[in-house]
């Protein structure tokens, strides 16, 4: 399927029911979605798998941005992607330049992101002057003339020497040779070195043993920047996915069992519980705990935000609008300002709330219709205050 994003058409490819959990996978430079094609048959099955050709390879294409690219344009697109396919609690899987984008994209949305791995890939990704004379070789002699030295970082030495190593080389020269100039630009300007701590879903690290472009030493300096668990793939270099695949999915359907109900259905609740209310409301309320309530915040986690709240039944958008239609209904008015703060990360309008109330006017009664918007209104004009600040 085609998908637009910011005048460049996305190829994307989804793969497994629409109910399952979502898995975004974001490839590296100078692959297509296809990295990802031997990984798939190992991983459980019900899973919703996600896949595209970043902007200017394969089948999409580079759109307005061109030599201008950067990390946060290209997470705009995975972002765009999801909101696109309506994908919520979203497992970010990337690879080298895809694990920046992962990153970015932790931070822009982390309403959006549910877990990270971070494949083969770092905080920062070589230096400017790298970048920059690998851009010069480009220009002077396109792809071709640099695809012998990126294969031997690609891959361990037996892959490399094998009939396999071909369709690879024909898939990095067939890449454009603008989109892989543009994101060549991207990772040079690229770095979240030091915002670990803005991330705050769970991360898992892997890394190919023989990798010549993300070294093993720059990925695990990543794990523990980020607190993450980080595994080397024996006999693998910078693409673990393609030589081994089933290895990668082991730790990847590990990861994933650790992080379904989130290790369990409080660790789930919690998640999106800070994704819908925002963390600095959740910390405020953990830190007003008491022995007396303990019990009860357990219990509130775990039902309405490990259970309610974290069912795909229906978008996040249509359950603040039905929260919010209840809590005038029944005349449980201290909690609408809170469900109003958190449309800013469900994604419903102010329409949708006068919708909301509008159906609570006629079905419930005018006066809590009435007191409801009141409330809204003072709401969103605190919101409003905030950003203005």
């Amino acid at each position: 399927m085609i998908i637009q994003a910011d005048g460049s058409a996305l190829h994307v490819r989804q793969d497994g029911p629409e109910n399952g959990r979502a898995i975004l996978f974001i490839n590296s430079l100078g692959t297509d979605l296809r990295v990802w094609d031997r990984l798939l048959p190992h991983l459980p099955k019900g899973l919703r798998l996600v896949r595209y050709d970043k902007r200017g390879h394969g089948l999409s294409g580079l759109g307005p941005a061109g030599a201008g690219l950067s990390i946060e344009t290209l997470a705009d697109d995975a972002i765009a992607i999801c909101e696109a396919l309506k994908l919520e609690d979203v497992t970010l899987v990337g690879l080298s330049i895809g694990g920046l984008i992962a990153q970015a994209v932790a931070l822009k949305r982390p309403d959006l992101a549910r877990a990270m791995v971070l494949m083969d890939t770092a905080m920062r990704i070589g230096t400017a002057e790298m970048w920059g004379e690998r851009i010069a070789a480009l220009e002077a002699g396109g792809i071709a003339a640099i695809s012998d030295a990126v294969l031997a970082r690609w891959f361990a030495p037996e892959f490399l020497a094998s009939s396999e190593a071909a369709m690879w080389r024909a898939m990095l020269e067939r890449t454009p040779l603008e989109g892989y100039i543009a994101c060549c630009r991207a990772l040079a300007g690229a770095d979240y070195t030091g915002r670990a701590a803005e991330v705050k879903c769970p991360v898992l690290a892997l890394c190919g043993a023989l990798d010549g472009s993300t070294p093993p030493d720059l990925v695990r300096a990543t794990a523990e920047a980020y607190g993450a668990p980080f595994h080397l793939i024996d006999n693998a270099g910078h693409l673990p996915p393609v030589e081994q695949p089933e290895a990668v999915a082991d730790l990847l359907s590990a990861f994933l069992k650790d992080t379904d109900e989130g290790g369990g259905r409080y660790a789930a609740g919690m998640r999106v519980r800070r994704s819908v209310l925002g963390d600095a409301h959740v910390d405020r309320a953990e830190a007003a705990k008491t022995k007396l309530d303990d019990a009860f915040q357990t219990l509130i986690t775990e039902s309405a935000w490990g259970t309610v709240w974290a069912s795909d039944a229906i978008s996040r958008r249509e359950r603040s609008m039905l929260t919010l239609a209840l809590l005038a209904a029944t005349g449980n008015f201290d909690e609408i300002p809170m469900h109003i703060r958190a449309t800013a990360r469900t994604g419903a309008s102010r329409q949708d709330v006068v919708e909301a109330f509008q159906h609570v006017a006629i079905y419930a009664g005018v006066p809590r219709a009435n007191h409801a918007l009141k409330l809204a209104k003072a709401a969103f004009a605190e919101m409003e205050e905030n950003d203005d600040d």
